[in-house]
C-alpha cells in the first residue's frame, strides 16, 4: 500500500496501522516531536518569518505538518493583515470570517505550509486579558460561530486548522503557572461550548493551554484531553502543546494525552519515552494512539486533492486586501452620536484637524505570536488624505502641547485618534516589554487630557478608538458628541475609517463584549494570580444578574439609519424553535443591522442566566425595506448539564425569546413559549 492523492479514510485508517506495525518506537516518537526552532529562528534573525516543521517520516512516506501561526493573518512576513479578531467578532459575519479563513488558507498554502495555528477562541472573561484582541468576544456562542467559520474557511484549502488554547485561558501574565478552579457547571457551559462546537465543525488539531485547570496542568490534563475531548467529544484529530512550556514531564504528558510536543523533543526525547516505558509509567498503546493520530490527521489533508493552486502572488495580493477593507467597514462600532454629528458632510468642512499619535502609526496590534509584518498598512491620517484629496485641508497634531489648542480652535472638526497598543495589550514577552494584561481599563491620562483640551475648544470633536477589548469613558464621555470603536483594523484600517467618517460606508458593528461605566463591576482579575476561581457569570450575564447598568451592552452598536423591529413570531419545529421578525430600514441611507436572538431562562428551577445569546443574522436593507429575518435555535442548544447525571438536561419550562438589535431590554422584543420534550 502507499500514500497518494484521493485516499478515503478507510485507506488512511489501513496505511496507518500498517505503517504503526512497521515502525520501531523511536520512529513513532518521531511522529510526537516539532523538528526544532531555535536555529531557525537564529537563522532568521526573529520568530515567525517561515513555517515550521514537526514529525513526519520519509521512510513511510508521512509528511511533515508545517506551522505558521495567526489569528489576524499569517503571520509570515508580507501576508495579508486583517483587523484583529476582536474586531471581526464585532461585524458579527459569519460569512465574511469564512471568507477571511478562506483567504488565509491560500496564504498558507502560498508560504508552503499545512498547519495554521491560529484559531483562538479563548473567551474574553475579563476585558483586562492581554490577548482579548484574539478572540472574538465575551460569549461562548458568538465566539463558537466565528471560530466554526474561519475553521471551514481554512481548512477548504487542505490546511489544518487548531482551535486554542485549550481550555480556561483567559488571564496573560499569569499563564505560566496559574491554577483556575472551576465548577463542572461552569467549564461544560461557558468554557467548553466553542471548542466543541469547532470540533463539530471538523478542526483538524486542538492546542491546550499552559495554564493549570483544577491543578493539573492542561497539556496533562487527561480529564480535558482523554474524557472530553477525544471520549465525549470523539475528537479525531491531534492534541499539541503550546510552545515552549506546554509540557512539564515526559509521563503527564503522554497520560494526560498531548499527542505533540512543540515546538522541539525536551520531555518527549526517544529515551525518556523509552525509560517510561520500561518503568510501566505509560503503555505501548499510548504512544501508538498518539503516532497514529497524527499520521492520520496529516494524511488526510496531504492527500486530499487541490482545488486550485498556491503561487506566491496570492500572498498579500490586492483581492485579499480588499476583504480586509470590507471587514475593517463591518467591524467598526459608532458607539455615540449625538446631534447626528457623523456622518460628515464634506461640503461643509474646510479644515480637519486630526489630533493623537495613532493617526499616523501603523497600530496593528501585539508583536506576539499574532503578530502579521506587512509594510503597506493604511493609517487614519493616509486614509483620510487619500479620501479627501486637495478639497479639505487636514492637519495632524499629536496633541500634546499647547498648539493642539490652537488648531482645535481654528478647525471645522476636530478628530481625536487615541487608544492602546502592543506595549499596552498582548501577548507577553518580558523580554521585549510587550503585551500583557492591562493594569486599568480606561485611555492613558495623557489621551484622557487631550479629549478634554480639544472638545473644550471645538464642539465637534469626534474620539476614534484604538484597541482589541474595553475601554472605559466615563471621564470624559460626555464631552464629545461622537465615539468610534475602530479596533486594531488591518492593512485597510485608514481607508474604512475614512469612508465611514465621511458616510460612504454605514457604520453596522457591534460590540462583542460589554463596556462597563466602572471596572468594579467586572469578575475579579488579578493577573499575577497563583490561583483563581472562574464563576459561573461574567459579561452580559453578570451585568444581567446583578442589575449592573454598563456604559454600552453586548451586542450594542448604531447606525447612520434606523432599524424598527416588529412583528415576532415563532414556531416549534422538530428538533427546533424558528423564530422570524420583520426588520424595517426607517431611515434614509441603506445599512445593515445584526439581528440577535436571546433565549430568557427567568422561569428555571436551577441557577441560570437571565438570558443567553443563541442565534444571530446580519441583514442588510435600502431606506423603507422590511424583510423578514428567519433565526433557528437547535432544542439542544437550551440544556443546561447536570452534574449529578453527568448529562445535558433540557427543562420543561416556559422560556422567553427575545429579538432586536443589542442585548438591553429596551432593544429587544419577546414572546414566551415551552417545549415539548
Amino acid at each position: 500500500m502507499e500514500v497518494k492523492k484521493g485516499m478515503n479514510e478507510k485507506e488512511i485508517e489501513d496505511y496507518v496501522n500498517s505503517v504503526l506495525k512497521q515502525m520501531s518506537l523511536e520512529e513513532k516518537v518521531d511522529q510526537m516531536v516539532g523538528n526544532g526552532l531555535f536555529i531557525k529562528v537564529v537563522e532568521d534573525r526573529g520568530f515567525g518569518k517561515r513555517v515550521y516543521d514537526a514529525t513526519g517520516s520519509k521512510k513511510f512516506n508521512i509528511p511533515p505538518f508545517k506551522f505558521t501561526d495567526g489569528p489576524r493573518g499569517v503571520i509570515i512576513p508580507g501576508s495579508t493583515c486583517f483587523p484583529v479578531s476582536m474586531a471581526r467578532g464585532a461585524s458579527w459575519d459569519i460569512d465574511l470570517e469564512q471568507c477571511i479563513g478562506d483567504v488565509i488558507g491560500e496564504e498558507v498554502r502560498a508560504h508552503g505550509g499545512n498547519l495554521f495555528g491560529g484559531v483562538c477562541i479563548n473567551l474574553l472573561r475579563h476585558p483586562a486579558w492581554g490577548r482579548a484582541q484574539e478572540t472574538y468576544g465575551e460569549d461562548p456562542f458568538l465566539i463558537g460561530e466565528f471560530g466554526a467559520a474561519l475553521t471551514r474557511g481554512v481548512q477548504k484549502h487542505n490546511v489544518m486548522a487548531t482551535a486554542k488554547h485549550f481550555v480556561a485561558n483567559s488571564i496573560e501574565n499569569a499563564r505560566f503557572k496559574v491554577n483556575v478552579k472551576i465548577d463542572e457547571r461552569t467549564l461544560r457551559e461557558v468554557y467548553l461550548p466553542h471548542f466543541k462546537r469547532c470540533v463539530e465543525e471538523g478542526c483538524a488539531t486542538i492546542m491546550s493551554a499552559y495554564n493549570k485547570l483544577r491543578g493539573k496542568y492542561c497539556g496533562h490534563n487527561d480529564y480535558l484531553l482523554r474524557d472530553i475531548l477525544k471520549g465525549d467529544w470523539k475528537f479525531q484529530g491531534f492534541v499539541h502543546s503550546d510552545w515552549m512550556y506546554g509540557v512539564k514531564n515526559t509521563v503527564g504528558g503522554i497520560t494526560g494525552g498531548l499527542d505533540v510536543e512543540m515546538p522541539r523533543a525536551k520531555y518527549y526525547k526517544y529515551r525518556k519515552i523509552k525509560r517510561a516505558l520500561e518503568w510501566g509509567n505509560i503503555s505501548q498503546a499510548m504512544i501508538d494512539e498518539a503516532a497514529g493520530r497524527v499520521m492520520r490527521t496529516i494524511l488526510k489533508y496531504n492527500t486530499k486533492k487541490d482545488s486550485q493552486t498556491y503561487g506566491q502572488d496570492l500572498i498579500g495580493c490586492e483581492e485579499h486586501r480588499k476583504i480586509a477593507l470590507e471587514a475593517a467597514e463591518k467591524s467598526m462600532v459608532l458607539l455615540k452620536n449625538e446631534k447626528n454629528i457623523l456622518p460628515l458632510d464634506k461640503n461643509k468642512i474646510n479644515k480637519i484637524a486630526i489630533f493623537g499619535k495613532y493617526a499616523k502609526v501603523k497600530n496593528t496590534g501585539d508583536h506576539g505570536s499574532s503578530n502579521v509584518r506587512i509594510k503597506k498598512v493604511i493609517t487614519p491620517l493616509e486614509g483620510i488624505k487619500e479620501y479627501l484629496g486637495d478639497s479639505i485641508e487636514v492637519l495632524h497634531n499629536n496633541g500634546y502641547n499647547n498648539s493642539a489648542i490652537k488648531l482645535a480652535k481654528k478647525a471645522d472638526v476636530s478628530l481625536i485618534v487615541v487608544g492602546l497598543n502592543h506595549k499596552d495589550e498582548g501577548e507577553y514577552i518580558k523580554e521585549l516589554r510587550v503585551g500583557g494584561d492591562r493594569d486599568f481599563l480606561s485611555l492613558h491620562r495623557k489621551d484622557i487630557e487631550l479629549i478634554k483640551a480639544v472638545s473644550a475648544e471645538n464642539e465637534k470633536a469626534i474620539v476614534v478608538l484604538i484597541g482589541g477589548s474595553a475601554i472605559t469613558m466615563e471621564e470624559w464621555k460626555a464631552e464629545v458628541p461622537a465615539i468610534l470603536m475602530a479596533w486594531y483594523s488591518g492593512v485597510e484600517g485608514g481607508t474604512a475609517l475614512a469612508k465611514i467618517l465621511f458616510g460612504d460606508v454605514n457604520p453596522s458593528g457591534k460590540l462583542p463584549f460589554t463596556i462597563p461605566k466602572d471596572p468594579k463591576n467586572l469578575p475579579f482579575f488579578d493577573k499575577n494570580a497563583d490561583e483563581i476561581e472562574y464563576g459561573y457569570y461574567h459579561g452580559y450575564t453578570f451585568f444581567d444578574k446583578e442589575g449592573y447598568v454598563p456604559a454600552f451592552a453586548f451586542g450594542h452598536g448604531l447606525s447612520y439609519t434606523k432599524f424598527n423591529y416588529s412583528n415576532l413570531q415563532f414556531e416549534i419545529k422538530e428538533d427546533k424553535v424558528i423564530a422570524t421578525v420583520d426588520v424595517k430600514n426607517d431611515g434614509k441611507k441603506a445599512g445593515g443591522e445584526v439581528v440577535q436572538l436571546y433565549i430568557g431562562f427567568e422561569q428555571s428551577q436551577i441557577e441560570r442566566p437571565i438570558k443567553l445569546l443563541k442565534g444571530f443574522s446580519r441583514v442588510s436593507l435600502e431606506p423603507n425595506e422590511i424583510k423578514k429575518v428567519k433565526i433557528e435555535v437547535s432544542k439542544k442548544n437550551l440544556a443546561w448539564y447536570n452534574p449529578k447525571t453527568k448529562s445535558w438536561e433540557i427543562e420543561k419550562i416556559e422560556y422567553t425569546l427575545y429579538i432586536g438589535g443589542s442585548s438591553k431590554a429596551e432593544d429587544l422584543l419577546s414572546t414566551q413559549f415551552n417545549l415539548n420534550i
